[in-house]
């Protein structure tokens, strides 16, 4: 059962990943078939982000009634029918009402795939979040490789959509029986919020927040504008410069296999701290590159050093508000996305105000307040440290008598458990 909630999760995010990959990599197309400017593509990808980010800002209370695999059950299978209302859009004004519907439907999907890994993750007591992000990865990539193949095959930007979301549609409705039950909510939870229909959310689940939106804020940036800094500032071939993105999510991908792994070993906020200060001194070398090669070698250690930080927000998340797992991942998520919205605006501002590399630089900044704020973050009471508690260590590994994060003690040196505070 395990297994199979698992496997079903990793495909959810895999074939959210593909719808955005093959989205992302038909843009040009897209701008063809109605002729649009730059800017007016701009418009459309803010429309996009706009109205996921509305439809999780109201997704509190209906994950915490519903639950995510309801939720999710409905969401997954209606982002592939929206995802067809985008192809088939006969003018521009239709487009943006139909990308605001497939925002709203990816947005919800996406918060509800992560209000179930945490599910998932809790029923295995260990660290699964980061490879469950993996599986976006892997998605992603694919949908820009179809992206690819179905423009090197001439065929347009509907009729890509159509062939996909028509694929999607059938696995989406097919994963809806692998997912699980949410955890029962406490009484003391429901109590706490004083027969409300929407309880307050304990403050750890904002401070978690705030993790994700500079964590997003990040990476939307480096998506953004790697490939101009390539072009505009290295004077890369449009063909190298779009080599700088592809290279930091395969990165991405390599850190989320291990993540969980790593976690493990090293402790949560210890790798926040890793994550945070790897991330600035590679982007440190993006903005100082004197060359593109070295600037594709930098985009290549982002990635690799800052994939865990969103898994490990969303973990949190999750953890944070007893009771209420799915409402707080939406929560959460929605701050998270609001990052992801602003970091590229404000790149661009920096740039317009001084150069792309100082703008790009920013990310520096960001990548440190990562790690300064590792400390501050909070360890639910699901948080596993680097022992699972339901394994010895392993031979040879030194025990140590301090706690591990989440309050679990470790053993003695001399064997015997410590004793748990009252």
């Amino acid at each position: 059962m395990l297994l199979r909630a698992r496997t079903g999760t990793f495909l959810t995010f895999a074939l959210a990943g593909l719808l955005c990959g093959v989205w992302t990599s038909r843009m040009p197309a897209l701008a063809s078939k109605f002729g649009t400017s730059e800017g007016e593509i701009g418009i459309v990808v803010l429309v996009w982000g706009l109205g996921a980010l509305v439809a999780m800002q109201g997704l509190r209370s209906v994950m915490g009634r519903f639950g995510s695999r309801s939720v999710l059950r409905v969401a997954l299978p209606l982002t592939a029918v929206s995802y067809i209302g985008v192809g088939f859009a006969p003018t521009y004004g239709v487009l943006i009402a139909a990308v605001a519907l497939f925002g709203m439907t990816f947005g919800i999907t996406d918060i509800a795939m992560n209000a179930q890994a945490s599910v998932v993750e809790h029923e295995y007591k260990r660290s699964i979040l980061s490879s469950m992000h993996a599986g976006w990865s892997v998605g992603a990539m694919t949908g820009g490789l179809i992206g690819f193949g179905t423009a090197h095959a001439g065929l347009g930007f509907s009729a890509t959509v159509l062939a996909v979301a028509l694929a999607a549609l059938p696995l989406a409705l097919l994963l809806g029986p692998t997912y699980l039950a949410d955890r029962p909510v406490r009484a003391a939870a429901a109590v706490a919020g004083g027969g409300r229909r929407r309880a307050r959310l304990p403050m750890a689940v904002y401070l978690v927040g705030l993790l994700a939106f500079v964590a997003f804020m990040t990476e939307g940036s480096i998506a953004d504008w790697s490939g101009l800094l390539l072009h505009g500032e290295l004077g890369a071939t449009q063909a190298v410069a779009a080599l700088g993105y592809p290279m930091f999510q395969v990165a991405m991908l390599i850190g989320r296999i291990g993540g969980d792994h790593l976690r493990m070993w090293i402790g949560t906020r210890n790798l926040l701290v890793v994550s945070g200060v790897g991330t600035a001194v590679a982007m440190a070398v993006v903005v100082t590159a004197p060359n593109t090669t070295v600037a594709i070698i930098g985009f290549f250690l982002s990635g690799l050093v800052v994939a865990t930080v969103v898994p490990i927000s969303m973990s949190l998340a999750g953890t944070s508000a007893p009771g209420q797992p799915a409402a707080a991942v939406a929560q959460a998520g929605a701050m998270g996305y609001g990052g992801l919205l602003l970091g590229p605006v404000v790149v661009g501002f920096l740039a317009d105000a001084t150069s792309l590399r100082i703008g790009v630089g920013a990310i520096v900044v960001l990548a440190l307040i990562i790690a300064a704020g590792a400390r501050f973050v909070p360890l639910g009471s699901g948080e596993i440290g680097s022992v699972r508690v339901d394994e010895e260590p392993a031979e040879g590994v030194a025990v140590t008598s301090e706690p591990v994060e989440g309050g679990i003690p470790a053993p003695r040196p001399d064997g015997e458990p410590q004793p748990v505070p009252a």
